[in-house]
């Protein structure tokens, strides 16, 4: 039996079926309406993936890990370098390790240690003290302070350091006396002879210091440059004071930028002492020229300051590390982990997992 079926104008007839075209239109019965459709009735499993008869199923894939072979090459090659050098120290007898031992906690060698360590201080304190106050001169709106604070800088940057060490050691050439009194009252402050104020430690400190202000001053002067103007406008828009913004404000930031330079500096300027043996300063180096003049031991004794600059300069970059760590607060959401927290981490990952940990 079949039914026509018209439709308005533009429409087709369309002949079938009536029950496959009725069930076709109508929608799919409930699963409640099929399950209680009666038990005798076929009850189908979901239909899965289809599978063609006759194919075999797709192999699973295998993770391959990427491979590096420059990098390996090149990891082979530094080994073999650094194994060579490292062999070459310990076997080549020349070196004397028993001389470099029995001179490295001498007397003199600690004596001399610490005058570099005295020197480093008062002449970075000079140089960071001076050079902070160069750099906000530098960024004064007065031209006058400006252009002074432009002018030390290029002078001092512009003259070798040894030529300011003997500059300075010799300054009663120029000036026999100095007197510092107070002006409109007659006291006189300090009034003696150049030469017998410009010891060769003072003359050391100002000419190490001096030389240090003219760098500091330009690298701390880009470090507050690089914090963004809109901090200051919104401090001053709260109205915080002028000192406050520069001290608590952009200070604070500017170090970050200002830190990693500024410990390449005082490193620099650990070995830059070593240059005051010119005036018979008995730092570290000039202690070690004493004695291989005496002894004739030259690269041993040589040795012992080289290791003694490298244990402070190691020091000092593990201070900048905890340093810069202190200041990333506030400007990355992790602070990295420190050397111990790592070798920590990686004890940990290499510790086997007891049996039954992860049941």
């Amino acid at each position: 039996m079949s039914r026509s079926t018209a439709s308005g104008p533009g429409s087709t007839l369309a002949r079938g079926p009536v029950g496959p075209a009725l069930d076709a239109a109508a929608p799919p019965p409930h699963p409640a309406a099929r399950a209680a459709s009666g038990s005798g009735s076929d009850q189908r499993a979901p239909a899965g993936p289809a599978s063609v008869p006759g194919t075999a199923a797709p192999p699973a894939l295998r993770v391959v890990p990427a491979r590096h072979p420059g990098r390996i090459v090149l990891t082979v090659l530094v080994a073999i370098v650094v194994a060579a050098v490292a062999w070459s120290f310990l076997t080549n007898p020349r070196w004397e390790w028993g001389v470099v031992g029995s001179w490295f906690f001498a007397e003199s060698i600690l004596r001399g240690l610490a005058e570099t360590l005295r020197l480093t201080v008062l002449a970075g304190t000079v140089g960071f003290g001076l050079g902070l106050v160069l750099a906000l001169m530098r960024l004064s709106s007065s031209p006058l302070v400006s252009g002074v604070s432009w002018t030390f800088s290029w002078v001092f940057r512009s003259t070798p350091l040894l030529v300011q060490l003997l500059l300075w050691y010799n300054l009663g050439y120029l000036y026999e006396r100095i007197t510092v009194a107070v002006p409109l009252t007659g006291a006189t402050l300090i009034d003696a002879r150049t030469s017998d104020l410009m010891s060769p430690m003072l003359a050391a400190v100002l000419g190490l210091g001096l030389h240090q202000a003219a760098y500091a001053a330009e690298l701390i002067r880009g470090g507050i440059l690089s914090v963004d103007q809109g901090q200051l406008e919104a401090a001053s828009a709260l109205g915080i004071p002028a000192r406050d913004r520069s001290l608590r404000i952009v200070l604070p930031q500017a170090m970050r930028a200002i830190l990693p330079t500024a410990f390449n500096e005082i490193i620099g300027l650990v070995k830059g002492t070593s240059i005051v043996y010119v005036l018979a300063h008995a730092e570290l180096f000039f202690t070690v020229q004493l004695i291989y003049g005496r002894t004739q031991q030259v690269l041993p004794m040589l040795l012992v300051a080289t290791l003694w600059y490298v244990v402070i300069t190691s020091l000092l970059s593990i201070a900048q590390y905890y340093i810069e760590r202190h200041y990333a607060r506030g400007a990355v959401r992790t602070l990295p982990p420190t050397p111990l927290q790592r070798l920590r981490a990686r004890l940990g990952a290499l510790r086997p997992i007891p049996s039954g940990a992860g049941a």
